[in-house]
């Protein structure tokens, strides 16, 4: 009898909706279609705006801006998908913020660099990336870090992040006298600027869905109303994506000066990738009683793939995005999720017109703020020890006065070596560690 009901009830059910189902096992994890639609569309909404505010950077670096839009969107795209179909997931995946930047500030605008070298680095890093995530060297090299160094990492990439959305909006100009000083805010990019900041803070302790995007948006269309931005429309046929697919230098990239470029793609990324997918495996409850985490590896190894991915088609490092967990607060559960976000990525590139209009003052209020959560990894640094704490302080404050994370990580690797060694704890210190502070500073003397 029960047989035949179950017979009956699989008769009924929508064809698509049982091979969703079975494929990403939405029963198992307790979920169902409608609920992972939901969180997909949540988690993008969240991380949408990086498809307005990374355009805005690689243009910067000399990158066509309708082809940078694209190959945002499709990295973003095609990461989502490779995260949902292969480690089932519910991760939603984009160039990450701070690497974009540092890709145009420093690589190219600081060091000298073309872009297509730029991309080479990214694509290395990439390479590099899926070897260690199929290789024993991944979990060796991450636990070689030191915690201290690890927090510093993130925590200074989002003050390098901020300084940068200053500098744009006008908030934070040069000065021959004291290096940098306040701007005016009668001018109408600072002001919009720091209103913009604001208004993401103020809705986002709200929790007011997309209060990053709705205030981007807003900021926009104030800046039209004043006669700012000009309106060129909402949707068209995307921008050719020729300028920047496969455009990187790969032949360029293998050069002494940019190996340390390439190990600061590498560890921020790897860092950042090992913070919030085990932040997204407790949110999912996808670790199990005795602690294994549920295709961990397939998600690091789906992960790494998509930076080399995104620089095919033109994009800075892709990574997890911490936004994920706005979807799964959502239900979401399973890699549908993923795929969900994907599709309206996809789906974004017929909104160039709109992208093309976002201002730089308006992206840059969502960079401070960007940077301001990052720089709460701060409080996670062991305060108490100086020769923890003093190498952390100087990772994180020399990122943005140098313009360089590379910079940043270099000097704070060989701070925490040296201090370590003089005061009696050079057993605390990693043979890979020593290895990565010879590269450095033979980097310093020889570069």
């Amino acid at each position: 009898m029960e047989q035949e009901q179950h017979a009956a009830h699989s008769l009924n059910e929508p064809q698509t909706a049982g091979f969703l189902d079975r494929f990403f096992k939405l029963s198992e994890h307790k979920t169902n279609v409608r609920t992972e639609v939901v969180a997909g569309l949540t988690t993008f909404v969240t991380m949408a705006y990086i498809i307005f505010v990374n355009p805005n950077i690689m243009a910067d670096a000399g990158v066509d801006h309708g082809a940078a839009f694209v190959a945002t969107c499709i990295g973003a795209a095609l990461a989502c998908f490779l995260m949902g179909l292969y480690a089932n997931w519910p991760v939603g995946l984009a160039p990450g913020m701070g690497l974009n930047a540092f890709f145009t500030y420093t690589v190219v605008g600081e060091m000298g660099y073309d872009w297509q070298i730029a991309l080479g680095a990214v694509f290395l890093s990439g390479v590099i990336f899926v070897i260690l995530s199929f290789w024993k060297i991944r979990e060796w090299l991450l636990n070689s870090i030191p915690m201290s160094l690890r927090f510093a990492m993130g925590a200074g990439v989002g003050l390098f992040l901020g300084l940068i959305g200053l500098k744009t909006a006008g908030i934070v100009v040069d000065s021959p006298a004291t290096l940098l000083t306040l701007g005016s805010f009668t001018e109408p990019s600072a002001l919009l600027a720091a209103l913009c900041f604001l208004l993401i803070a103020v809705l986002s302790h709200h929790r007011v869905f997309g209060g990053v995007l709705i205030s981007i948006l807003a900021v926009t269309a104030i800046g039209w109303a004043m006669g700012l931005v000009e309106y060129h429309g909402i949707v068209s046929m995307p921008p050719s994506l020729a300028p920047t697919f496969l455009a990187m230098d790969i032949a360029g990239a293998f050069d002494v000066a940019m190996i340390s470029v390439i190990l600061a793609f590498l560890f921020v990324n790897m860092f950042d990738t090992a913070g919030t997918l085990m932040a997204v495996a407790h949110r999912a409850n996808l670790i199990r009683e005795d602690g294994y985490i549920e295709n961990m590896s397939k998600a690091l190894k789906a992960d790494s793939s998509s930076s080399v991915i995104g620089a095919l088609v033109g994009c800075p490092p892709v990574t997890s995005y911490v936004e994920s967990a706005s979807g799964i607060a959502a239900g979401g559960r399973t890699g549908l999720t993923a795929v969900v976000c994907g599709l309206l990525f996809a789906a974004a590139v017929f909104l160039a017109p709109l992208a093309g209009m976002i201002p730089a003052y308006a992206t840059a209020g969502a960079l401070i703020y960007v940077a301001m959560l990052m720089m709460g990894g701060m409080q996670s640094i062991n305060w108490k020890d100086q020769t923890d704490m003093i190498p952390a302080v100087v990772t994180v404050v020399m990122m943005p006065l140098t313009f360089s994370i590379a910079n940043g990580i270099a000097m704070g690797f060989i701070t925490y070596a040296v201090l370590k060694l003089l005061t009696g704890n050079a057993n605390k210190v990693s043979p890979a560690m020593y290895v990565l502070c010879a590269i450095f500073v033979a980097k310093f003397i020889f570069l």
